[in-house]
């Protein structure tokens, strides 16, 4: 090998092990994204699940607001008929 070979080859192994080291890097932020993403669905359907109960347990409300407009209008009718 002549001297431009040998740099050659010792640029090309350094531009190597640059690579490997730029693709290790982005391996690495790629699996954080990936977990974050992963927690970051789990609290979602978690926050999902709340709000499912919240709606189950309000859905009575309405109907006892209007058993109980409708009871004070038949107690105020039965006031006004004199009984």
């Amino acid at each position: 090998m002549t001297v431009p070979e040998a740099s050659v080859a010792v640029e090309l192994e350094r531009l190597r092990g640059t690579v490997e080291t730029g693709f290790a890097r982005i391996d690495g932020q790629l699996a954080l994204l990936v977990q974050r993403g992963d927690q970051t669905d789990k609290t979602l359907d978690d926050h999902e699940k709340r709000l499912d109960a919240i709606e189950r347990n309000r859905w009575p409300l309405p109907a006892i607001a209007a058993l109980t407009g409708v009871g004070a209008l038949v107690v105020s009718i039965w006031q006004a008929t004199g009984r």
